[in-house]
């Protein structure tokens, strides 16, 4: 410090000896500098000390400035909620979007407004309550007063508001009432794809209560990835088509009322890839006001229960095809091979008949598209227990499907608890066995590709390499030509599309009764289709429930009558949608296959 001071001799020389020889007392001189010296350090301290009292004021006036503007900015806009928060760090994500293959929004979000209350600013609780009871109907004016008066000082109200609903909050008047911009998921279709989709719902109150998370479907399945900020750019895209979605739920939904089913379930499949096109259940529902669960009746009633994956039922002669493709494989039968017909069988206590007389004897494809129950229970004799059940299995049947939702858990397969002759029998026709119209759709992608296995995707780009043989490719060849002769001369005349060869098998089962057995008056029906048969690209899987024509003096409840209409109405509306040109010569290897089975 003293270097930076110009520096004094306490006793300089110069005056020193003129001062001796004046006889003058040098040390007052040495006093006298040491004074000037002491004084001038004081005053350079005090500069210093000055200098840094300045500075110090400085800061914390700027300090004090940056909060008082922070409050300011605060108070003057509405509370914000984080949206995911990790490690003690908000982040701000986006759920990311769901599109269909052509990319055309199915899910994306939406910012809306919360309603929540500081009780402490409350000014008049009682009557806050009653006018909230008044504008939300599940809401109880008793339980509000008891909650705006207790210990709690924040209380959520509404997670979402519409803006009439937040204009007539704003009317209550009170100052207790604020509102918390956030996000919600929004589904810009309604009901469009509502099982698919599933739905989405906030998180659990606390920290996570403002993030959106999956509650059913794909939301559910791929909620991780949807809600991973590294994703919230990326959209996850499905093989589903937007316009055949709509075009399929709509002739389903005029089906179900002209019919008076209680529900339906429709899948369109490609047969090389295993990619569903669509996929419906009814009844639906609109997953931007998801219903709550059902606390009483059946879970297979609700319009959350997704009838194309999770339903389970004896889907009836739709299995026929299989057992006859197995026999054909084995090398027990070929289509042109003579099969009893004669009835009935009676075998351990049961009776089995046709629904009318075929005759003594039918050739094997003609089994088929008369629909044979007792053809086919004494093919089913030939391949036996144990090969049938390794069959079925192979086709996937025996476990839940593999499609990326999380209710396929729940459409595990019904198989007998003992598989002898009997069950061999009625299992051949479809009774005994039950399993979903997806795995019904897998089967006859099998034979519409020449007898390989597919696996069924509901996600755009997942590898669709076609999987082990189950078939011959001639083995295959000949079912689909007994399919279109059941179209063209047996139970699912109907369904001829002008223009688009349209093959398949029809399915009449009973529906199990509350009291055993069998109920004759209710159903499931479906019909399992193949398009274009003579080029095959798509299954088509239609299945009613207690669906019933009539039109007519006496009800029909067959599956001619009931899914096969519908489902010739869904492949007219989609084929063109599809890209397929109509073809309206009937030259098809199919139709010559045929013409040698009937000389």
């Amino acid at each position: 410090m003293t270097d930076t001071i110009k520096r004094i001799a306490v006793r300089p020389l110069s005056r020193i000896l003129p001062a001796r020889i004046r006889g003058e007392d040098p040390g007052k001189i040495e006093k006298e500098n040491l004074k000037i010296r002491h004084e001038r350090m004081r005053d350079y301290e005090r500069v210093r000390s000055n200098i840094r009292l300045l500075l110090i004021i400085v800061m914390f006036a700027c300090i004090y400035t940056a909060i008082g503007a922070r409050f300011a900015m605060l108070a003057s806009v509405q509370p914000a909620e984080p949206i995911a928060q990790s490690n003690n760090v908000s982040i701000f994500a986006q759920r990311a979007d769901i599109v269909d293959r052509k990319g055309r929004i199915l899910a994306t979000n939406l910012e809306t407004y919360a309603l929540y209350v500081e009780t402490r600013h409350l000014i008049d609780p009682l009557n806050t309550a009653h006018k909230l009871a008044d504008l939300f109907d599940d809401l109880n004016a008793k339980d509000l007063y008891s909650e705006f008066t207790g210990k709690k000082k924040f209380l959520w109200i509404k997670k979402k508001l519409s803006p009439e609903q937040m204009q007539a909050v704003h009317d209550i008047g009170d100052p207790g009432l604020r509102f918390g911009p956030r996000e919600t998921r929004l589904y810009p279709n309604g009901a469009l794809a509502s099982h698919i989709l599933g739905g989405a719902s906030f998180g659990k109150e606390g920290v996570h209560s403002a993030e959106i998370v999956g509650v059913a479907g794909i939301e559910k399945t791929f909620d991780q990835q949807l809600r991973d900020p590294l994703h919230s750019k990326k959209p996850l895209k499905l093989t589903i088509d937007l316009s055949i979605q709509a075009a399929v739920e709509h002739v389903l939904e005029g089906g179900v009322r002209l019919l008076n089913a209680k529900g339906a379930a429709a899948i369109l499949m490609e047969v090389d890839t295993g990619h569903i096109i669509s996929l419906a259940s009814l009844p639906d529902f609109d997953p931007n006001h998801r219903p709550g669960l059902p606390v009483r009746g059946a879970a297979a009633e609700s319009p959350l229960f997704n009838k194309a994956i999770q339903g389970v039922y004896d889907l009836g002669s739709t299995f026929k095809i299989f057992t006859v493709a197995q026999a054909m494989e084995l090398g027990v039968v070929d289509p042109k091979t003579k099969v009893n017909t004669k009835g009935p069988i009676r075998i351990g206590g049961y009776k089995i008949n046709d629904y009318r007389n075929n005759g003594p004897e039918l050739p094997v494809w003609e089994v088929i598209t008369k629909s044979s129950n007792l053809g086919t229970a004494r093919i089913a004799k030939l391949i036996g227990p144990e090969k049938q059940r390794e069959f079925l299995s192979s086709l996937g049947f025996a476990t839940h499907t593999s499609i990326e939702m999380i209710e396929a858990k729940g459409g595990k397969p019904l198989w007998p608890k003992r598989w002898n002759e009997l069950e061999t029998m009625t299992i051949s026709y479809g009774h005994g066995i039950s399993i979903t119209p997806l795995h019904l759709a897998t089967g006859y992608a099998m034979l519409a590709n020449g007898g390989r296995l597919v696996k069924p995707t509901i996600i755009e780009g997942v590898k669709s390499d076609l999987g082990p043989r189950v078939i011959s490719k001639e083995v295959a060849h000949n079912s689909l030509a007994m399919l279109r002769g059941v179209v063209l001369g047996g139970t699912a005349s109907i369904a001829d599309v002008s223009g688009y060869f349209v093959g398949g098998k029809t399915g009449t089962a009973d529906k199990p009764s509350a009291q055993g057995g069998y109920d004759k008056e209710k159903n499931i029906t479906s019909f399992a289709s193949i398009f274009p048969i003579d080029e095959p690209k798509y299954v088509l899987v239609v299945a009613l429930d207690e669906a019933q024509d009539t039109s007519g003096p006496e009800p029909k409840r067959t599956a001619g009558w009931t899914a096969v209409p519908v489902s010739a109405e869904i492949i007219a509306r989609v084929a063109p949608l599809l890209g397929l040109r109509p073809k309206f010569n009937n030259n098809s290897n199919l139709s010559v296959t045929l013409s040698n089975w009937n000389e």
